[in-house]
């Protein structure tokens, strides 16, 4: 080979090294362009994720802290009753208070019964738990409502609905049968109890009430009970009483509830309207608050 075309021939090699270098780094540069492109999407991705959960988060704060219409106003409405009934009930402690003391030094003195001091006391211990069982209605009422998406009106209306318990078997069982017996709803003889005793069956209120349904003795006398503090009679007592109300006053619950607490007559005083009475008014609101209706559902069973 001439010296012309072996200069020729190694000129040609090393071209082709050249381009065959220049490629391989083309490539290498593409790779890794495409690699940070990789990189970079996944990272917009997870930063895009990352947003929307604060998005998300913010909003479901934003709900929570946006009030219920109606929910404010019931709750206030609410904490105001229940603020006149604890005054009340502490009102009558103070004055049981002054009573008892005056007992104990007659007592002390032998000018009166064992049986008479220790029924004062009674009434005293009564009257105390009845403020504390107010006091712990309250602190529920301040609890923040756990229920964001409902109406008042759909949570009044599912009260009766409800599953309810007193706490002891056998008196859930009396006032599911005699409720059944004499067609008063269980769930609104198991808000007046509630309302009434606090489902304790010795109480005695300083007025005389007797027994988880707080009758007066003439009023237990009228219904045959002969034991009000007799589980079984006082239910069945006080449920006729509360039949025989809601019949009188046209199967109008506020005023039949109006009627237990005041007394027929009173209802009947002020035209079958509730007495202007502030004790009766908060009884019948903080009931009907949780038995969540004026009128019971018509009912052809049960006599008197």
């Amino acid at each position: 080979m001439s010296e012309r075309a072996q200069r020729a021939e190694l000129l040609r090699h090393r071209n082709r090294s050249t381009f065959s270098r220049v490629y391989l780094l083309g490539g290498i540069g593409c790779l890794e362009f495409r690699t940070i492109l990789s990189r970079f999407s996944k990272a917009a991705l997870l930063l895009g994720f990352v947003v929307f959960g604060l998005f998300a988060s913010v909003s479901a704060q934003a709900q929570q802290q946006s009030p219920v219409p109606g929910v404010s106003e019931a709750k206030a409405e609410l904490k105001t009753s229940l603020g006149d009934l604890s005054t009340l009930y502490q009102s009558d402690v103070e004055r049981l208070e002054k009573r008892h003391q005056q007992a104990k030094a007659l007592f002390d003195d032998g000018l009166i019964s064992r049986v008479e001091f220790e029924k004062d006391e009674k009434a005293l211990a009564d009257a105390r738990a009845k403020v504390e069982a107010v006091a712990k209605q309250i602190a529920e009422a301040n609890k923040p409502a756990l229920i964001l998406d409902a109406t008042v009106d759909t949570l009044i209306g599912a009260a009766s609905n409800l599953a309810w318990s007193t706490g002891n078997n056998r008196i859930d069982t009396l006032i599911r049968q005699y409720g059944t017996q004499y067609g008063v709803d269980p769930y609104l003889i198991y808000c007046l109890m509630s309302q009434e005793s606090s489902f304790m069956s010795g109480a005695t209120s300083y007025k005389g009430a007797q027994g988880l349904m707080q009758l007066m003795p003439g009023t237990a006398a009228r219904y045959g009970v002969t034991n009000p503090y007799d589980v079984a009679q006082n239910i069945k007592g006080g449920t006729r009483y509360l039949k025989d109300l809601l019949v009188m006053f046209d199967g109008r619950v506020d005023l039949a509830l109006a009627g237990y607490n005041a007394g027929e007559g009173a209802v009947m005083k002020y035209g079958n309207t509730v007495p202007p009475y502030q004790e009766t008014r908060n009884y019948v609101k903080l009931i009907l608050k949780r038995y969540g209706k004026t009128q019971p559902q018509k009912s052809t069973k049960g006599t008197s």
